[in-house]
């Protein structure tokens, strides 16, 4: 028994620095192809800092940059950045076991075993069609937002170009990345020049949504349809706190932050920057001109994240949901924490806590270094090295007058933030679940 401890801890292990050195070997390849002089508009080689910035950004799905995507990259750079999101929002295990599957090579139960950890999976039996649904799904979904998006870029950018344009904002709204083309019109400008239209917001939003909400989720929605009850309990937690953390901050940004603006600016701007800011990274409102508090409540949108098994990065909607339900239970002095008629096991609550712990330690730790280094407002600092743990990729303004060591900084967090600083931390260092045999003691808290 001991032995098979070992090697499920063992096995595990060398999943979670499987994943780690994918992405890892994702950005570097990313970062080369991006210094090549084919790769920019100037035709000139891009500074590797500049590169590996941008790789990073777009392979861990973030959307941070220091060069404005449109107006520096060629439409080969462009291609680059696009393949990356696509890779980085799919997972390079999702990639590498397709790829696997393509040649005909056999998928041992080691390969199985790292994309059921890649994904978040329940278990490893099914893991192979849940794949293909993965990717059916992801390529169904970018190709139909694609086409919404076409008629209104094709009458902005001209046929061939709005093909173009459909194409990568589909698949960067779709995997929560929040890279634009926007820049032609203004640098770094996001989706200002869309503020005001209906359809695109829509699109955009929808797309991100489905995204965030992860493969796991849908798979269990198609399976069950509309029978709510039939649901996995993770399922059904993700549901309701992506429902509330897109109606909370709406109704917020509705009243304070937009209530000057005309009704339907009013109502486009507050449910867009409440679904965006959980990991999307697009705008469609000037973020340097926001108010403190709503830059402070976007910030912890951010670091909360999208859902476990999606594109999007942060805690994950479900670890916030633990610890609110865990809160809960101490307050109603209940032993168990408890959630849609049933018992969450406390390995789960102490795992989201740490979770927590290492996200606010990594994000005080980044601000306030940033704040030192750059000599910038806290709260902007704060907000920008939210939004690269939480993969966010928004930004009030600060990013690319940073210097290299901020950077530097927020490129560890992006990685930290998309690949999961707990993985990086099981990568690191292997260790068997153990049943400690040490004496007990109270200790006063709180």
């Amino acid at each position: 028994m001991k032995k098979l401890k070992t090697k499920i801890a063992s096995h595990n292990h060398n999943s979670f620095r499987v994943i780690s050195i994918g992405f890892l070997i994702l950005v570097l390849t990313g970062a080369l192809l991006l210094m090549l002089p084919i790769s920019s508009r100037s035709r000139t080689i891009t500074p590797f800092k500049d590169t590996l910035f941008t790789a990073i950004s777009s392979s861990c799905v973030t959307g941070l940059v220091v060069r404005d995507t449109a107006t520096h990259w060629s439409l080969f750079g462009q291609a680059i950045i696009l393949i990356m999101i696509q890779i980085g929002g799919m997972g390079v295990i999702t990639v590498g076991l397709t790829l696997s599957r393509l040649v005909g090579k056999k998928i041992g139960l080691g390969f199985r075993g790292m994309m059921q950890d890649s994904i978040s999976a329940p278990q490893v039996g099914g893991i192979l069609k849940l794949t293909t649904f993965i990717l059916k799904g992801m390529a169904l979904i970018e190709l139909i937002g694609a086409a919404l998006l076409y008629p209104v870029f094709c009458a902005d950018f001209g046929a061939l170009k709005g093909i173009w344009y459909s194409i990568f904002h589909s698949v960067s709204a779709f995997c929560n990345a929040g890279f634009d083309l926007m820049g032609v019109r203004e640098k770094f400008s996001s989706l200002t020049s869309y503020g005001s239209n209906i359809y695109v917001n829509v699109v955009i939003m929808l797309l991100i949504i489905i995204g965030g909400i992860g493969f796991l989720t849908w798979d269990d929605i198609v399976r069950n349809r509309h029978h709510f009850n039939k649901y996995r309990l993770q399922t059904k937690i993700v549901l309701v706190t992506t429902a509330i953390l897109i109606v909370l901050p709406a109704v917020y940004f509705f009243f304070v932050e937009y209530s000057g603006e005309p009704m339907k600016d009013r109502l486009l701007h507050s449910f867009f920057q409440s679904v965006t800011t959980r990991t999307a990274g697009f705008n469609t409102a000037d973020l340097s001109v926001i108010r403190e508090p709503s830059a402070m409540l976007m910030t912890i949108l951010m670091l909360f994240g999208g859902c476990p098994g999606s594109t999007a990065g942060g805690m994950k909607t479900s670890t916030v949901a633990v610890l609110f339900l865990a809160a809960l239970s101490v307050f109603k002095r209940k032993n168990d924490v408890e959630c849609f008629k049933r018992r969450i096991p406390m390995d789960v609550v102490r795992t989201a806590g740490s979770i927590l712990f290492m996200y606010i330690t990594l994000f005080m730790t980044a601000g306030i270094a940033i704040s030192i280094i750059d000599d910038q407002p806290l709260t902007a600092c704060l907000f920008e090295t939210g939004s690269a743990l939480g993969t966010a990729g928004l930004t009030v303004g600060i990013t690319t007058s940073l210097s290299l060591s901020s950077h530097i900084l927020l490129m560890i967090l992006m990685f930290a933030g998309r690949v999961g600083a707990l993985t990086l931390i099981y990568a690191a260092f292997a260790s068997n679940k153990e049943v400690s045999t040490l004496p007990q003691e109270k200790l006063t808290v709180g």
